[in-house]
């Protein structure tokens, strides 16, 4: 026992000091946040041999920590690290390797809490790059530069663009060493996420042939012993598929297997490991019959921080409820919810953000057409509140949460 101790020491010893962070997956969010700021000690020492590299170390440590938390602190400690190194890199490789990690910083800041504008300053700095000298810093600037346009892409539904950033991550992910591990793994997940879409949208075999692809050889790979959360990224992404095609072909049994994939997921971690992946999970495998608490312990974790998971946890949760209560025909509660949600929109000392502003909106709208069918009453005046929540969310660039109001819109006027 005591040996085998000793070994996993020495094990992390040398993990620490390997350009591959694929280890961190195995501690939680609160030994993530104590290496980044060891590391973060370490690279301000004077004794500190590479100060540069340290740094950027430290600041993948941060982003780390933010991917999993949400945490606001944690973002901006990767910012600044961030914009230290373009401050002081020395030559042409370290000022490639400064303006990757900046825009790895950006895509993160996107992926959390929306916005375009960095998601493009992100793309502007990785654009304007000059001569890299080293091969390794050149792929490492093919593939954020892949993983930016897909995020472009996905976001302008355009089918060239979507096309032609899939050919970028394939090019990415081929020139990839094997054992890239992380970053492999990422370019994957970007890439079957890509395909799983394009290939819904345009009811094309081939590309969901490739997604499916791309997460098998994901759920095969990583372990849970090593890799658990991106075993239950990928998992999740599985069972996010299954939904959209059970969804499509009316079937129970593969919206079963989908949920499953939900089920296989959550089990890779606990949910203080990594609480947003815990939230995205309990987001996706939402459905009719999913349990109000798990979906208010979602809201709960993500509550305040201006984050898309938590504009979807809250939105979800309130369409949980409210469909609860339309199903008991409840009109107290329905009111009362009501109410509480539009105090909160009155209430201009809060520090809601433009996408909690939006999720509310639709959770309102919800509510009121509940009502309506409840009372017989028609629910006025809701479209353009929908279609103003529609157009923030998407000035946001964040799609999922335009497309619940655009259902609601559509589903008012096919009943009207």
């Amino acid at each position: 026992m005591f040996e085998f101790g000793r070994d996993l020491r020495k094990l992390f010893a040398q993990a620490r000091e390997s350009d591959d962070l694929g280890w961190v997956e195995l501690i939680g969010a609160d030994l993530v946040r104590a290496e980044a700021r060891q590391q973060s000690i370490d690279a301000g020492r004077v004794s500190c041999t590479h100060p540069f590299e340290a740094g950027l170390r430290s600041s993948a440590l941060w982003r780390e920590h933010a991917r999993r938390t949400g945490f606001n602190d944690s973002l901006q400690r990767a910012h600044t690290v961030a914009a230290e190194a373009v401050r002081t890199a020395s030559g042409d490789d370290q000022a490639a390797l400064a303006a990757i990690e900046t825009a790895h910083v950006l895509m993160l800041e996107f992926d959390l809490c929306g916005g375009t504008a960095g998601l493009d300053c992100a793309v502007a700095a990785i654009d304007a790059l000059g001569r890299v000298n080293r091969p390794e810093t050149a792929r490492a600037a093919a593939v954020i530069h892949a993983r930016l346009k897909a995020r472009q892409a996905r976001l302008s539904t355009d089918p060239n663009a979507m096309l032609d950033a899939a050919a970028l991550l394939d090019a990415a992910l081929h020139d990839l060493a094997p054992d890239s591990g992380p970053a492999a793994d990422e370019v994957r997940l970007d890439r079957a996420a890509l395909a799983l879409e394009t290939g819904v949208a345009r009811c094309d075999p081939r590309l969901l042939d490739q997604a499916g692809r791309d997460l098998r050889d994901l759920v095969e790979h990583a372990t849970p012993e090593y890799r658990p959360l991106t075993r239950a990224r990928a998992l999740s992404l599985c069972g996010a598929g299954m939904k959209l095609l059970a969804a499509m072909a009316g079937d129970a049994a593969i919206m079963r297997q989908g949920q499953a994939m939900f089920d296989a997921a959550a089990d890779q971690f606990t949910v203080d490991h990594s609480p947003l992946d815990w939230v995205a999970i309990q987001i996706v495998r939402a459905d009719d019959r999913s349990p109000l608490i798990a979906l208010a312990q979602a809201q709960a974790l993500t509550e305040g921080g201006g984050l898309i998971l938590g504009a979807l946890a809250r939105e979800a949760r309130y369409a949980r409820e409210t469909l609860a209560a339309e199903a008991a025909g409840d009109l107290k509660t329905l009111s009362d919810l009501r109410t509480r949600l539009c105090g909160r929109l009155g209430d201009h000392s809060s520090r809601a953000s433009p996408l909690d502003w939006a999720a509310d909106q639709i959770a309102i709208a919800r509510i009121n057409l509940a009502l309506g069918r409840l009372t017989g009453r028609d629910a006025a005046g809701l479209d353009m509140s929908l279609v103003e929540a529609a157009a923030t969310a998407r000035e946001l660039g964040v799609t999922v949460l335009a497309a619940r109001a655009e259902a609601l819109i559509a589903g008012r006027a096919v009943r009207v």
